[in-house]
């Protein structure tokens, strides 16, 4: 756990940061084609995988690794982001999901009444709060006494900090499927992407994970070396780069000229010019994903995507996304827009304005997120 939440350097001067809440809800939002992405990625993996989420945000892939290696043979999921404020709520999410995720499976394995007898057991050992600590790395052991150890990472070091045991007795012809539960660890580090030296502070992976990171650093096809270099031979690089643009509004919103999403669009395309020719020391990568991973040595390079559709009405939670959203387009792109769609943006953000985006019932969001992956040979 980190003992002190200090702003991180970021190469994009971006606060990263600040988009917490943003991050959030976007992951809530995309959470159903996470899960169909984790799910498709961990299928390639070996029992017991490694997999590490590079520039983890919010954590949110990460709590569908937790969830994907539950219900197979456990695993480790390694979170690294250079900004600790982002890697603490992070950490919290993932352990969050993975003990959820080994609860179900526990419950599944010997019933809810041995399960909760299993958490009952661990609280009144070493207390609630510590038992909830242990029960991410431990709960999902049900039978003779073994031992699982929590490593949570101060300052981007991996240590061993708890280590229990959890005994319950035989529970008939169930405990053999109780004893095929395995544990997902959660560990956190503090590294920044661009180091050259990453591959040095990280296990080898199985799997090496990163979304909508690597266009923010300033050399993306030395990055993308870097990623490849933390794989383990035979292990998967997967970065979800590209994809289609997220649509939410109607094209006539009654207010302003038709069109404003095209406009807020191509405004954030000129925004991120700017944003990459800022960055210090940044490189051009004129070629697409594919090309920089072979570029890179990766085998077996392919992509494929995944559908983010919520239609109108959208569920609960896309109206303040969409808010969130298109106040950061206002930020960016108010150099790239007319007074009137300034004004109109102004007129959309004002939650109690005659057309605020609070009091509309035609909000959606449609969109595609594209993983580019390939095999370290």
């Amino acid at each position: 756990m980190l003992n002190e939440l200090v702003s991180g350097h970021t190469h994009d001067h971006i606060d990263w940061a600040d988009r917490l809440a943003l991050l959030r809800a976007a992951d809530t939002l995309d959470a159903p084609a996470q899960a169909s992405i984790a799910e498709r990625l961990v299928a390639k993996l070996p029992p017991h995988p490694t997999v590490i989420d590079l520039g983890c945000g919010a954590g949110g892939m990460s709590t569908h690794f937790a969830q994907a290696l539950a219900t197979r043979d456990g695993g480790t999921v390694i979170l690294v982001d250079a900004t600790p404020e982002l890697l603490h709520e992070a950490e919290r999410a993932v352990r969050s999901a993975a003990e959820h995720a080994v609860r179900s499976a526990v419950d599944g394995a010997v019933g809810p009444a041995a399960g909760g007898a299993v958490r009952s057991a661990v609280d009144g050992a070493v207390g609630p709060a510590a038992g909830r600590a242990v029960r991410s790395a431990a709960e999902r052991v049900v039978g003779p006494a073994r031992e699982h150890a929590i490593h949570p990472a101060v300052d981007g070091v991996v240590r061993p900090e708890a280590e229990r045991a959890v005994r319950t007795p035989a529970d008939g012809g169930r405990q053999a499927e109780a004893d095929s539960v395995q544990t997902v660890e959660v560990r956190a580090v503090v590294a920044d992407l661009a180091d050259a030296g990453l591959p040095g502070l990280l296990p080898a992976a199985d799997l090496v994970w990163a979304s909508r990171v690597v266009h923010h650093l300033p050399d993306q096809q030395a990055a993308i070396g870097t990623l490849s270099a933390v794989a383990r031979d035979g292990g998967v690089v997967a970065l979800a780069e590209g994809g289609l643009n997220f649509s939410c509004l109607p094209w006539d919103l009654g207010v302003g000229r038709p069109g404003l999403e095209d406009r807020l669009q191509a405004a954030q395309a000129e925004w991120f010019v700017g944003m990459r020719e800022g960055i210090d020391g940044a490189v051009p990568m004129p070629y697409g994903w594919p090309i920089a991973l072979e570029r890179a040595g990766l085998a077996d390079v392919s992509s494929f995507s995944a559908l983010v559709d919520h239609p109108a009405p959208g569920p609960d939670g896309l109206t303040d996304y969409v808010h969130h959203h298109l106040s950061r387009l206002a930020d960016h792109g108010a150099d790239f827009l007319t007074a009137d769609d300034r004004a109109t943006l102004a007129t959309l953000l004002d939650p109690d304005g005659e057309h605020s985006l609070a009091k509309r019932r035609d909000l959606y969001l449609l969109g595609v997120r594209t993983v580019h992956h390939g095999r370290r040979t």
